[in-house]
């Protein structure tokens, strides 16, 4: 069973539907006990950093999600929280990747950066289960204000205004900027991906 974190922020509709489609099981939850025994986590998230952090804090999830040992999917907000801080209302976040969350500045470019854009296979650090049978250039779905500066911890990365982290991942914790739950036949190959991990 894969469980979905449910905090303060949006979103978590999205990927359900997503896990639905493909026939996963999945609940939504805030029960410590039920995140620690569930075979894979998703932390996805469309929303403000400081609020949700205040709302993970208050439960006590910061240090129930940094200590779990299976496969760890966050998405959006959800990656930017797992970075160690954001800029996003001066935030510190869980710190399991070691990179800053920043604003796009730009007088020449929209904020947020929305739409279909690419994932770059060729900044690949390591050879990710997450993205294995993509295609070198594969498009994805991308909604967001912030980005994860480029780190030991990038796997993939995609430009806009300048490079930034796409995808992170560190030990069993994953995580897109983009949403695959949105991004059509390439996010569902992910989240597949994502569910066959050992």
């Amino acid at each position: 069973m894969i469980a979905i974190v449910k905090y303060n922020a949006g979103n978590i509709g999205s990927v359900t539907n997503a896990l639905n489609r493909l026939g996963i099981e999945n609940k939504v939850t805030d029960d410590p006990a039920e995140l620690q025994a569930a075979d894979k986590v998703i932390f996805p998230g469309v929303g403000e950093a400081g609020t949700a952090m205040r709302y993970l804090r208050e439960r006590e999830l910061d240090q129930v999600l940094i200590s779990l040992k299976q496969p760890f999917l966050g998405i959006c907000l959800g990656m930017q929280l797992m970075c160690n801080h954001s800029e996003e209302g001066d935030t510190k976040c869980l710190g399991i990747f070691d990179t800053h969350v920043k604003l796009f500045k730009s007088q020449e470019f929209k904020v947020p950066h929305m739409g279909w854009n690419s994932l770059n296979s060729e900044f690949r650090i390591l050879d990710s289960e997450l993205l294995k049978e993509l295609p070198q250039e594969a498009d994805v779905y991308y909604v967001h204000s912030y980005y994860a500066e480029i780190c030991d911890d990038t796997v993939a990365t995609c430009g806009y205004i300048l490079p930034f982290s796409s995808v992170l991942q560190k030990n069993n914790f994953y995580a897109t900027q983009f949403h695959p739950e949105k991004s059509a036949g390439v996010g569902e190959r992910i989240l597949r991906n994502f569910v066959d991990l050992p």
